[in-house]
């Protein structure tokens, strides 16, 4: 009877260990897996971020001759630098263009400019051309287009989820997962969801798979600004979640029958 009893424990010890260990699979938890079988060579032509409505963004024109591009140049001046000329060529901090819902900016002697949809290098050749019949022949503007607003966000379940700045403009999917600390152990690896808004103001969402090192290959892998990566909690956590809520219903559904019970006994004592 006591061997019986041993193997019966035996054998719920193992099932129990087995039942971790296949909750714990490699398969589920780890990034990258097949990295051996992916040609990497795609990946470098991937990132191409573009302007969006809503961004900020700020240009600079260079040329030869200072005077000349301090028209094109949005200067946010202090009362010292507004008492000075123009033509002394005063220094200020540059001022931010926003670009508005129908992806256009108003930019100094050209006008309006249609920008969304494009990437940095795009916008810098149109506003080059634009400028330069209003230059000399042999002037060649240097025109440089920086975002002030490039952020993005990071949900569910990593430990530090939040919103963040990107300084370099240039953000991949496990670089943004890093910033949020990492996944936890409930977050679903093969099933990231990535929420972006494309040119025209629709929303897209795209399924990442975190497990398949062919994700350096996508489209998706470099992040654009203003996009949301979203981590969906496994079965475990979901089950944990809704085993909690219940507990919370139960006690409290208790707490309320000992609470009236004891009031029909105190008056029907």
């Amino acid at each position: 009877m006591k061997k019986l009893s041993l193997i019966f424990v035996v054998s719920v010890v193992s099932l129990v260990m087995a039942s971790f260990s296949s909750c714990g699979s490699v398969k589920n938890i780890a990034y990258i897996q097949n990295s051996d079988s992916v040609n990497y060579e795609k990946s470098q032509y991937l990132y191409d971020a573009k302007i969006m409505p809503k961004d900020e963004i700020t240009i600079t024109v260079n040329t030869t001759d200072p005077e000349v591009s301090l028209p094109y140049n949005l200067l946010m001046q202090n009362a010292y630098q507004q008492g000075r000329t123009l033509s002394s060529g005063a220094g200020g901090t540059l001022m931010p263009y926003l670009v508005d819902n129908e992806g256009c900016i108003n930019f100094p002697v050209i006008g309006r400019l249609h920008v969304a949809g494009l990437t940095k290098r795009q916008c810098e050749r149109m506003i080059q051309e634009k400028i330069k019949p209003f230059l000399a022949e042999n002037e060649n503007p240097i025109v440089t287009v920086r975002m002030s607003s490039y952020s993005i966000s990071v949900l569910g379940e990593v430990a530090k989820p939040g919103s963040y700045m990107v300084s370099r403009e240039e953000i991949n999917v496990f670089e943004a997962l890093a910033q949020a600390g990492d996944l936890t152990i409930y977050g679903v690896r093969d099933r990231v969801k990535l929420i972006r808004k494309n040119p025209d103001g629709q929303k897209e969402v795209h399924t990442l798979n975190l497990n398949d090192a062919g994700i350096v290959n996508s489209p998706y892998y470099y992040l654009q600004q203003n996009d949301i990566l979203y981590v969906e909690p496994n079965k475990v956590k979901a089950q944990n979640s809704s085993v909690g809520s219940m507990t919370t219903l139960w006690f409290s559904a208790t707490s309320i029958l000992i609470s009236l019970t004891s009031l029909m006994y105190n008056i029907l004592k």
